[in-house]
């Protein structure tokens, strides 16, 4: 069972908490939907989440980005992508281009202050100049991918090998399922760690992301499912839970679980057409409807004063790193995210009450225009993205079709939503509150005159030539 560490907010001066600082760990899951974890869908086997969730804040209003780059880049920076040209889709593998290296991480801010940092699994912001990698951008080791997704098995992508150690090509992995290659590492991380420094462990699975790859005896604890798809998908979600118990008793035979943050957290809603569900929210990956921003998150452990509880106030991802930083005690920055490290653990109203979904002007429409929620209201104008409807779990032998948006350019149409009385998105009430529309068409031209131009640049044949002199494997160094 996990137990709270209640003297992290009692004994609150400067030295106790240099002294004390949590350990932290922040567990992405890729392409999660809200539907598909066991304490809002108990036909997806996670006990592991399930067991932290219930036990700590379960967050039903906690707000990614559509997609995985921008989410990845909030995590590490607290600034929306609109203002730093993360805003457009994801980094290629091809391109030459990375998280803006002026940018202060979330790891360089906790070293500053004693932690111990590592790095485990999805980067996808950027890798072409060695700059870019995690072991310069904060972690004191890294084990993972630089790009968006690969193969479970191999670890290639895009004709490459995409697995490093820092920034050694890890070969010694080739047919070991990525979702055990990354947890085996986090609890060796744990293993070898000394307690009494406070550590920090960004954990971005790959799971639950397309290709849909799982062992059989995952697929096998759910017989039910008719739909192949959805059977190995459900699978995926359950290899992670386990993980996520073999990491939770690491710390606990450590002596650290009692004073480590867990942080979990999908990167964007599911994607639709590869199994994964947002039912009963509309919409999905790459959208900017509820279903592919509204994300699956939990935070349990260390510090929290009101637990087993549903915590309805506003979050968004760029909140992310000024709450973590605040509750490891370390000096703020100044980012757009503001510190909710309070509000959570007390259960106190959030310190937000607005925030913009995404803004993207780019012109390959490949996800939602831009959106803004102000209060109770949200506003999204002109294209929402592709994918739309209210999709029930695939537990069929058939797919399950899909409704798509027709791409419409620039600001029209509008769709008004309260989200709080219709969270489903049902009711465009725009034509019945024209002056809310204007009022907040209004904020969303403001938010735009700080915006930056996507960094979205075209495919540079200098990725493949250092590829194929780092021995067919994904490399720094070409830009």
């Amino acid at each position: 069972m996990l137990v709270l560490h209640v003297a992290v907010v009692v004994l609150m001066n400067i030295s106790w908490i240099a002294a004390k600082r949590p350990h932290i760990l922040f567990i992405v899951a890729d392409d999660l939907g809200w539907n598909d974890v066991g304490y809002q869908n108990p036909d997806v086997i996670t006990p592991t989440i399930d067991g932290l969730a219930k036990q700590g804040v379960i967050f039903q209003s906690s707000y990614v980005l559509p997609i995985c780059s921008p989410s990845r880049s909030t995590y590490m920076s607290g600034m929306y992508p609109y203002k730093t040209g993360m805003q457009h889709i994801v980094i290629g593998g091809r391109q030459s281009v990375c998280l803006p290296l002026e940018l202060r991480t979330l790891p360089q801010q906790l070293k500053e202050v004693g932690y111990a940092t590592h790095a485990v699994g999805k980067w996808n912001l950027g890798f072409c100049n060695l700059k870019c990698i995690p072991t310069y951008r904060g972690f004191d080791s890294f084990l993972g991918y630089y790009n968006t997704q690969e193969d479970y098995y191999n670890h290639t992508f895009g004709g490459y090998l995409d697995l490093h150690d820092g920034e050694r090509v890890a070969r010694e992995y080739d047919g070991q399922y990525s979702t055990h290659v990354y947890t085996n590492r986090t609890t060796s991380i744990i293993e070898a760690h000394d307690p009494d420094q406070p550590l920090f462990i960004y954990l971005p699975y790959q799971s639950v992301h397309y290709p849909i790859q799982v062992p059989d005896k995952y697929a096998d604890m759910y017989p039910h499912i008719g739909n192949e798809g959805r059977k190995k998908f459900s699978g995926m979600v359950t290899a992670m839970d386990e993980g996520i118990g073999n990491i939770t008793r690491a710390l606990q035979d450590k002596g650290m679980l009692d004073d480590t943050i867990i942080l979990f957290t999908t990167d964007n809603g599911a994607e639709l057409l590869k199994y994964g569900n947002n039912f009963p929210l509309r919409g999905g990956k790459h959208t900017l409807w509820e279903g592919g921003t509204r994300g699956v998150a939990f935070m349990a452990g260390a510090g929290l004063q009101h637990t087993g509880i549903k915590y309805n106030g506003l979050i968004h991802s760029i909140d992310w790193m000024p709450t973590l930083i605040g509750a490891a005690g370390a000096p703020q920055a100044e980012v757009d995210g503001v510190n909710q490290w309070d509000s959570i653990r007390l259960n106190q109203p959030s310190k937000r009450s607005e925030f913009i979904y995404n803004l993207d002007d780019f012109h390959i429409p490949t996800q939602g225009h831009a959106a803004i929620r102000v209060g109770d209201w949200k506003l999204i104008l002109g294209y929402p993205g592709e994918s739309d409807g209210w999709t029930k779990p695939m537990n069929d032998t058939k797919d399950t079709a899909l409704l798509y948006n027709i791409y419409s350019p620039g600001d029209t149409p509008s769709y008004l939503f309260n989200i709080t009385d219709d969270p489903r998105e049902f009711h465009n009430v725009a034509y019945q509150h024209p002056d809310i529309v204007q009022k907040l068409t209004k904020r969303i031209q403001e938010y735009r005159l700080l915006m930056v131009p996507a960094k979205y640049p075209a495919k540079d044949p200098a990725a493949d030539v250092a590829a194929k002199k780092n021995g067919n494997a994904w490399a720094s160094g070409w830009c």
